[in-house]
């Protein structure tokens, strides 16, 4: 008569019996040691005190503070070429729903295809100039234009230290952050002056004196 084999589901409670008793029954087989490796965080921590011990973590600091001093005093400059010939373009700043705009309750305020232009809302109340704060020439020009236009231009430079012309000028200076203006208005040359010509945008670029020594910050 054949044996029964015993089903898998009566196996496994077996087979967990017979492992933990073989468990508490095994001994070493060899020698064992303690971790001999430092704890990660105590030698983080040890370091971070030799460091400070040496004046090093002290000298780190002040660099990474001098570091971020510079990037506000002396932001990263633009590549904008300087405008050889005068220019004048003109952009539509409308742009075109690719997706309708819901309410938030299953409706559609502004179907697909809604064309929109911002100066229709909000007008362009002074112009903007755009010029390279580091050029001796284009800063004398931006100066004779916020007098020409008495306080009716904001300056914004793509270069050179927006705080020194502030202090020299007495009046608020801006910088293009990474460029967003430039691309958006699609500059490629400076000095640029940007108007409101009805529902479009002017751009004017223009050549400075040549007579200013390129490369130096002007001086008033």
């Amino acid at each position: 008569m054949p044996i029964p084999f015993p089903r898998p589901l009566a196996i496994l409670p077996l087979a967990a019996v017979l492992g933990l008793a073989r468990a508490d029954t095994l001994a070493p087989i060899g020698p064992t040691y303690g971790i001999g490796e430092e704890h990660l965080l105590a030698m983080i921590e040890r370091r971070l005190r030799e460091r400070e011990a040496s004046g090093e973590l002290r000298r780190l600091q002040q660099q990474i503070v001098e570091r971020g001093r510079q990037a506000v005093l002396r932001p990263t400059p633009l590549a904008v070429p300087v405008a050889t010939l005068p220019r004048t373009l003109y952009l539509d700043p409308t742009y075109v729903l690719d997706r309708p705009i819901g309410d938030g309750r299953g409706g559609v305020l502004f179907p697909a295809g809604t064309r929109s232009n911002p100066l229709d809302i909000v007008s362009l109340s002074r112009r903007l100039l755009f010029f390279d704060g580091r050029d001796a020439r284009q800063v004398a020009l931006a100066r004779r234009l916020l007098a020409r236009y008495a306080g009716a231009v904001k300056p914004v430079i793509t270069g050179g230290s927006y705080l020194d012309l502030m202090k020299r000028w007495q009046v608020p200076v801006y910088y293009d952050q990474q460029g967003i203006l430039i691309r958006r208005l699609r500059i490629s040359h400076v000095p640029a002056l940007v108007s409101q010509d009805g529902r479009r945008l002017r751009i004017d670029e223009l050549v400075p004196d040549p007579v200013a020594p390129a490369g130096q910050e002007g001086k008033q």
